[in-house]
């Protein structure tokens, strides 16, 4: 296996935990988008593959951003995303340190506390939601803050909606190493077919986390100019929320931790229709979101 299309796992947007570029978003938008998720599918799939190895990981996600900023050959995997970047004058910053997230995944497996996975957070996760403000023409001083929160609470989401896979398929923990020793939890416990009630003390921790950082984000949709991605952002927080609660009372390693599809969708719009009812009288100013980083 040589290159990153090789690599590809088949999995699309339409598997994502989370809506990507749904239609609630303006046709004029969501190309850009789309663009941006295929080509970080690209490079997280080279980061999930088991069979290769880290120095072939590296190399390829070098080829994936030299082929993107044109250092490079052209590779097909970063040419839709190159056009859109030039077609809207953007700079490629994000999906560049998305590519750092996943050089990360492929030298560390292991996370000391919950300040290192909020690092990992800060290039795996915080990148996407600003580069989709960026295509919206946002403001990032009124919303990169709020959104951030946001992107790391649903990136810890899913480490914990897949804390058993991850540790099975990959050797790989997100769930901080102190977190677990303060609980008595093995990281041998995520292979187990339930979670002990200590390694669910540990996830409900985390997820109370998350629900925390949700808080903080919250007034993101209000905070936003255009007003169908200000829809499509409060039904990802709303879903993020339920998830986030299912987390504090079901064990992800022995059963769902989402709703179904009908249910979700029903949450989902329920959020979009609150948020485009409070637009006439939404604030218009940014909050200040504790531990907010550049």
């Amino acid at each position: 296996m040589t290159t990153a299309t090789e690599a590809r796992s088949g999995k699309s947007h339409r598997d994502e935990n989370f809506p990507v570029a749904s239609h609630l978003i303006h046709p004029r938008h969501r190309g850009p988008i789309l663009a941006f998720y295929t080509f970080v599918r690209a490079g997280d799939d080279v980061a999930d593959n088991p069979g290769l190895t880290p120095e072939r990981k590296i190399a390829l996600l070098d080829g994936l951003a030299d082929a993107l900023t044109g250092a490079g050959a052209a590779d097909p995997e970063a040419a839709p995303l190159k056009a859109a970047l030039a077609e809207r004058g953007l700079a490629p910053r994000h999906a560049l340190e998305l590519l750092d997230a996943f050089r990360m995944d492929a030298r560390k497996s292991r996370y000391a506390d919950f300040d290192e996975l909020m690092h990992y957070c800060r290039y795996s996760a915080m990148p996407v939601g600003r580069f989709v403000l960026d295509v919206h023409g946002e403001d990032p001083a009124a919303t990169w803050a709020a959104s951030d929160a946001i992107c790391a609470a649903l990136q810890i989401i899913n480490h914990l909606q897949d804390c058993g896979k991850d540790y099975a398929q990959l050797d790989r923990v997100y769930l901080p190493a102190d977190l677990l020793a303060t609980h008595g939890v093995e990281v041998a416990a995520l292979g187990a077919e339930r979670a002990s009630p200590a390694l669910r003390a540990v996830i409900g921790t985390l997820a109370h986390r998350c629900l925390d950082l949700l808080h903080e984000g919250r007034a993101l949709p209000d905070l936003i100019e255009d007003t169908r991605l200000a829809m499509e952002i409060a039904a990802i927080h709303r879903l993020a929320v339920l998830l986030a609660r299912g987390l504090t009372a079901r064990d992800p390693l022995s059963e769902p931790v989402h709703h179904g599809k009908a249910a979700f969708a029903l949450t989902a719009l329920a959020a979009a229709g609150a948020s485009l009812a409070r637009r006439p009288f939404r604030r218009r100013h940014a909050p200040r979101i504790r531990g907010a980083r550049p």
